[in-house]
């Protein structure tokens, strides 16, 4: 494999902005409304509780703009808690972005792809058996996973070209479709269910799937707010992918937090009126009650009759198609800035004749692919929500941190609404973290025990470079 030594910045605004967008929208939107409604019951604080990740989210993606102009390298958030904290922090992301945060991510998006397949193709039913290895049964919709997650795979490897025509389509499809159902969906609105969805939209309460209902002390109100944030924060995560592509953007110093801010302002935007559409076709009882939590696939029934199935069906794999390209594409310059920091396998550290990191995206298929065999990555998702967090707030604390250490360095972009957005993130994001962990705490043990091991790999690692050198 013949190697080049530099990326090539080949990514306009538009594309760089196609990547966040599509790296967002992946198959959450289409099925956590249902959990969201469970734990707040009603359409006003179902609507807030995206209001407040899409507010979050915008506001991370503005601040991280500053960061990426200073920084315009490949690995984006892993060189930002290198340059503002050291290279233990740094790591500790890495590693739990190499274990889990993206690797896990891949594979989910992977199955749900495979899941909606067996929509329009049964075969791939994760129903089924398609070989029993005594400890572990493998599903169709698995394999189909692996396949899809190799197949992108590769072609990253062709190129940064191959993954940016993929993505740039998939993306601006799945946004039209998005906005059909939309537009579709109000034109389907139903003057009952709208009536009775938002007359009472302030009354806050667990609402079970039997139709049942549990009221909630003043207190347990936040917990709830915080547990419904989980899977709204899921589908809104990976807006940053696109800061570890940094190298082969042009222009990145003004393309990279420009697209930051459009793409997180559009998914932001669609979300919240996807939403109004499901509170204007059906009940807060059907949302929170749909089957497999599939929302999207009741409310299309709704609006497009029995072809709504098909057409929620197609627009999910268009949808997770796309993202888990974007996904795949990005991830990998993380882990080649942590090899060429010494903290790495070495060679991952090295790009092909097509300058792109190789090695990087195979290793990552392996392990993705391994995540799409143990039937694990959904827990482990909800349960990580903690952790990334956690690191987003380290990232937006950096702002402040190098505004102190590097007064004079070039800042071709500032955080908008410094410092009192910042801030506001970042007391946001505390009382989510808090929240969690007083009346979630199975949310929040999985993702600190999976970064604080990376503390003890990374001296580890350290001892492995000293002896190599002492040699």
């Amino acid at each position: 494999m013949s190697e080049n030594t530099s990326f090539k910045p080949s990514l306009r605004l538009m594309d760089a902005t196609m990547l966040v967008a599509g790296s967002m929208i992946g198959s959450g939107i289409f099925i956590v409304s249902a959990d969201i409604s469970r734990n707040v019951g009603s359409a006003g604080w179902l609507i807030v509780v995206w209001l407040i990740t899409g507010f979050m989210t915008l506001t991370a993606a503005l601040s991280y703009g500053e960061l990426s102009a200073m920084f315009p390298k490949a690995g984006g958030q892993y060189i930002y808690l290198k340059e503002a904290y050291n290279s233990l922090v740094s790591f500790m992301y890495g590693w739990s972005f190499f274990t889990v945060i993206q690797t896990a991510t891949i594979a989910a998006v992977g199955v749900a792809f495979a899941k909606f397949t067996a929509y329009i193709f049964p075969v791939f039913s994760e129903n089924s058996v398609a070989a029993d290895l005594g400890f572990l049964k493998i599903s169709p919709a698995q394999l189909l996973s692996i396949l899809v997650v190799t197949f992108l795979t590769y072609i990253n490897t062709r190129g940064i070209n191959s993954g940016k025509i993929i993505q740039t389509v998939f993306t601006l499809t799945k946004l039209l479709s998005l906005l059909g159902l939309i537009v579709f969906g109000f034109f389907a609105l139903k003057e009952d269910v709208w009536k009775a969805n938002w007359t009472n939209m302030w009354d806050i309460h667990k609402l079970n799937p039997d139709g049942s209902i549990e009221g909630y002390t003043s207190v347990a109100i936040f917990g709830a707010i915080a547990a419904s944030m989980v899977g709204s924060i899921f589908s809104s995560d990976s807006w940053n992918n696109v800061t570890f592509i940094a190298g082969e953007i042009k222009n990145p110093k003004r393309n990279i937090g420009l697209s930051l801010a459009l793409g997180t302002l559009i998914v932001t935007v669609i979300y919240i009126a996807t939403n109004i559409v499901y509170t204007g076709v059906l009940s807060m009882q059907e949302i929170a009650a749909a089957d497999r939590d599939r929302v999207a696939v009741s409310a299309s029934h709704v609006i497009f009759g029995q072809a709504g199935t098909i057409i929620i069906a197609i627009m999910i794999m268009i949808s997770t198609f796309g993202c888990d390209n974007g996904i795949i594409m990005s991830g990998a310059r993380v882990y080649y800035s942590m090899a060429r920091d010494g903290l790495f396998i070495k060679k991952v550290g090295t790009l092909n004749k097509n300058s792109v990191p190789e090695i990087a995206l195979w290793l990552q298929c392996v392990v993705a692919s391994l995540w799409c065999l143990s039937g694990k990555y959904g827990d482990l998702l909800d349960m990580i929500s903690f952790a990334v967090v956690v690191f987003y707030m380290a990232t937006i604390v950096g702002i402040f941190i190098l505004r102190k250490k590097r007064p004079d360095a070039e800042r071709p972009y500032k955080a908008f609404g410094y410092p009192v957005l910042p801030i506001l993130y970042i007391v946001m994001g505390i009382a989510f973290c808090s929240l969690l962990i007083i009346y979630k705490p199975n949310y929040t043990w999985p993702g600190l025990i999976i970064t604080l091991s990376g503390i003890p790999v990374y001296y580890f690692v350290l001892w492995l470079e000293r002896s190599d050198a002492s040699q």
